[in-house]
């Protein structure tokens, strides 16, 4: 269940706080803007979770399936409170199921300031909180946002440079970056493959993104997440060209395949 009407705030453009500022609510004022809020089991963190969705993205990524987020300007403007006095509905429900918070998009790092503020309203809520990010945007991330992160989910598109270019239009080092910063900080990571037939299912790619995240040290798990056409009507609704229109899911064999390397590498593989 998507609910795109969080109650909105004052329009943006007054001053926001990027980090704590002596008052124990500092996070509360900061404004940011939101696509969409959800409650999930198992795709998005540990557990059931509150998913705020940010807006905005700075990829642009052929088998996204979410072309609606990619603009900050259309999604609902709002402050952390909100969104945190939306989660308060769920916190008993969440604390039960294991769960807790996870911000996605869009990019949550495009609105670091928001995140941690979301963050640190949910630490006060005393729930578990998780970073759904691309790692593009990592070196926005303060140490302040990433203290109050338990657990990053990091997407690693491709191993590849030119691969991944082709298919973000950006370059993957920032996020190769971010990953070595994350373990450098001892921060649990799930790494995230999206496995996209003729795409991403070179072996020496999918070798690649073993070898590098195995040699981390932080990465709990990786999930090989299939590739679907389930997006196609958003593209066809925002009149965007589907550019994997005709590309078929990965059969089983190939998840197969792909999940093993990884587990091969010594991972946690699903």
């Amino acid at each position: 269940m998507n609910h795109p009407t969080v109650p909105p705030a004052a329009p943006l453009g007054g001053t926001t706080l990027p980090d704590a500022t002596g008052s124990p609510h500092w996070w509360r004022p900061v404004q940011g803007r939101l696509h969409s809020w959800d409650v999930s089991t198992g795709v998005d963190g540990p557990g059931t979770r509150f998913v705020a969705f940010a807006a905005g993205c700075p990829l642009r990524c052929l088998y996204c399936q979410n072309p609606d987020t990619w603009r900050m300007r259309d999604g609902t403007p709002t402050t952390a409170e909100q969104v945190v006095n939306q989660v308060r509905g769920f916190v008993q429900f969440v604390r039960t199921a294991g769960g807790g918070m996870t911000v996605s998009g869009g990019e949550p790092l495009l609105q670091p300031a928001f995140t941690h503020a979301l963050f640190t309203g949910a630490k006060e809520l005393g729930l578990h909180t998780a970073l759904d990010t691309s790692g593009a945007l990592g070196a926005r991330a303060s140490d302040a946002l990433l203290d109050a992160t338990d657990l990053v989910l990091l997407d690693i598109k491709s191993w590849d440079p030119a691969r991944y270019h082709r298919l973000t239009g950006a370059a993957i080092e920032p996020t190769l970056a971010f990953a070595r910063r994350l373990a450098e900080r001892g921060t649990p990571v799930w790494v995230r493959y999206v496995l996209v037939p003729g795409l991403t299912d070179d072996p020496s790619d999918v070798e690649g993104v073993a070898r590098f995240a195995a040699g981390l040290g932080n990465v709990e798990r990786v999930d090989v997440l299939p590739f679907h056409r389930l997006g196609a009507a958003k593209y066809d609704r925002l009149g965007i060209p589907f550019a994997l229109r005709d590309t078929a899911p990965p059969d089983a064999e190939l998840l197969t395949r792909v999940r093993d390397t990884f587990t091969a590498a010594g991972l946690t593989t699903y």
